[in-house]
């Protein structure tokens, strides 16, 4: 109350949703043990089970559920943080921030489509595939409709790479470049393609690697 929660660490701000230990161990402990699951990572503690943490020394019944329901309200923070409909997409740092809450932490890949008006404001976004730990494969034909339902002038393409590393592949570029011609005949414009990795990544664009 006195310094405010920023003040505190992160085992710590855990310790006040786990509000006791157990005998012979602090709530801060009890705490730290739990992030040390997750190697110190939040985005790993959201990963984990919830069965899995339950079944941890101090951990059973209900007493988990209040730090679960924190790393969903911060996702759902983060969601309400990165809305940019009323502002222009024009570059891959606010597709980045935007495609946080969605594509953070996943261990599979994902690809979406951020569909853009003319003035490059947002008119909606959608995952359009997902896949397995190194790939997803997305359908031209089905984008394409879905730009011209939505009668949008462009679009960003996005999706992650769980390893990390945000440069692409091969078929990453294959890819581009097929969309990229079937939005030609229909005056649809590709601004962007965003690999997301978890702390950095990479513009089609720019033709760069940023860190996030």
């Amino acid at each position: 109350m006195e310094y405010g929660a920023e003040s505190l660490g992160t085992g710590e701000l855990l310790a006040i949703l786990l509000r006791s230990g157990t005998r012979g161990e602090s709530a801060v402990d009890l705490a730290q043990r739990m992030l040390a699951l997750a190697g110190g990572s939040l985005v790993q503690l959201s990963r984990i089970p919830v069965d899995r943490l339950r079944a941890q020394r101090g951990l059973g019944g209900t007493k988990v559920l209040p730090v679960i329901a924190a790393l969903e309200l911060g996702r759902r923070f983060m969601a309400e943080e990165s809305r940019l409909e009323k502002i222009p997409v024009i570059a891959p740092a606010q597709v980045y921030i935007m495609m946080k809450p969605d594509l953070k932490g996943l261990e599979t890949e994902e690809c979406w489509v951020i569909y853009l008006n003319a003035a490059k404001y947002v008119i909606s976004k959608e995952c359009v595939s997902s896949g397995g730990l190194n790939a997803t494969i997305m359908d031209c034909k089905r984008i394409v409709a879905s730009a011209l339902e939505r009668k949008a002038q462009a679009l960003v393409l996005v999706h992650n790479h769980p390893s990390g590393n945000p440069r692409p592949g091969s078929e990453d570029i294959r890819q581009t470049v097929a969309l990229r011609a079937a939005l030609k005949p229909f005056s649809i414009e590709l601004l962007d393609h965003v690999v997301f990795a978890d702390d950095s990544y990479y513009s089609f664009a720019d033709e760069t690697v940023y860190k996030g």
